[in-house]
């Protein structure tokens, strides 16, 4: 039976969920977007796993422009000394065409927003009022203009708007007590670190995270620091703590910063309406710390996309079984990572350093702890 879809939120999980529908079946949607325009600046970098590029390829994906993007063969781990402690091979994870890849998060956005920017997407669009109508939704945008679909896709973020309007329970995201400030490097010389893969450097109460975005080795640089409070305008008093750690990271950050607090999502909750979808990080927004944040957006796109396009019976409950299942399981090694990176104690520093060189060389222990992530 043929759908029509209003999609709420123009970023990565929203635009997958276009495309798939677009290329994929007959149902019809919009996407609507509160901003008047997609940001595409060049922005942060993101990391795909295996997983999310095999979804991005059946709309094409393995046609972008190679020197867009890159493929790093491992991750080193560093203390913040930058001595390195072992080292993670990716490849082992890599299938056919899908393989482990870093870009830009504008990159993608580009990608994504070609084929439906026309026709499909509109912009400065703020839900105003929302209702129940002939069994479909009623959707009132602030300037007047209205919507009547079949099912309302939220794909609007951490702090979904779209949520305040179908759901009494509240599930306000919380701050985790750090923050991330990000950079981008022409060049790593300072650090003596391999450039064509990801490395990733512990540090008291702090961790580095660096990794090529495109073929011309421009180099994404990511720093999360616990603090209590988030303060913008005390990004460099902050970064001292970490410099004082290795004085050669002072280079590092000697250049044009972002920053931005940490925030999850606390509990998993369904949806109290069986029309109303939550995807991406309106359905659960999870620490960086295992780089799934991306990948987990396009994989809640999909599977939402094929039980629509399958017309199964019990979507919502399906769709809520399968998603919580995946994110939690994301969410417990994300937990886990953003404890263990940021020892502050010598001796667990260094308790820490002797078992990951240890498990990083028990195929069963990362088959275990990643491939339940990277699964294809």
């Amino acid at each position: 039976m043929k759908k029509k879809l209003a999609i709420i939120g123009a970023g990565i999980a929203g635009l997958t969920l276009a495309n798939l529908i677009k290329n994929n079946s007959v149902h019809e949607f919009m996407v609507y977007e509160k901003q008047e325009s997609l940001s595409l600046d060049e922005g942060y970098g993101i990391q795909l796993s295996t997983n999310s590029i095999k979804i991005l390829n059946l709309i094409g994906f393995n046609k972008i422009n190679t020197e867009k993007i890159f493929h790093p063969n491992g991750i080193d781990f560093y203390n913040i000394q930058s001595e390195k402690i072992c080292d993670l091979d990716l490849t082992q994870f890599n299938t056919g065409q899908s393989k482990y890849t870093t870009l830009q998060r504008s990159t993608l956005i580009e990608f994504l927003k070609d084929d439906i920017y026309t026709q499909h997407l509109r912009f400065g669009k703020k839900i105003k009022e929302v209702s129940e109508l002939k069994k479909k939704i009623l959707i009132k945008f602030d300037d007047n203009t209205n919507d009547l679909v079949d099912i309302v896709v939220a794909a609007d973020g951490i702090f979904s708007n779209t949520r305040s309007f179908f759901e009494k329970k509240k599930n306000e995201p919380k701050f985790k007590k750090a923050m991330a400030i990000r950079t981008i490097l022409k060049s790593q010389t300072e650090l003596k670190i391999n450039d064509e893969k990801i490395s990733l450097m512990m540090g008291k109460n702090c961790h580095i995270v660096i990794y090529p975005i495109n073929n011309n080795k421009e180099l994404n640089c990511v720093c999360i620091i616990r603090d209590k409070k988030y303060d913008p305008d005390k990004i460099k008093s902050l970064l001292h703590k970490v410099i004082i750690q290795n004085s050669n990271l002072e280079k590092v950050f000697d250049k044009e910063l972002k920053s931005w607090p940490l925030y999850f999502t606390p509990r998993i909750l369904p949806s109290t309406n069986n029309k109303v979808f939550y995807i991406g990080d309106a359905f659960n927004g999870f620490l960086p710390t295992l780089a799934q944040g991306a990948g987990q957006s396009i994989e809640s796109a999909y599977e939402l996309f094929n039980l629509i396009k399958d017309n199964k019976p019990d979507i919502q409950n399906a769709y809520f079984q399968e998603r919580s299942k995946r994110a939690k399981i994301v969410r417990r090694r994300s937990n886990i990572n953003f404890f263990t990176f940021h020892f502050s104690s010598p001796i667990m520093q260094g308790i820490r350093n002797f078992f990951m060189k240890f498990l990083i060389k028990r195929k069963s222990f990362i088959r275990s702890y990643l491939g339940e992530v990277y699964k294809n």
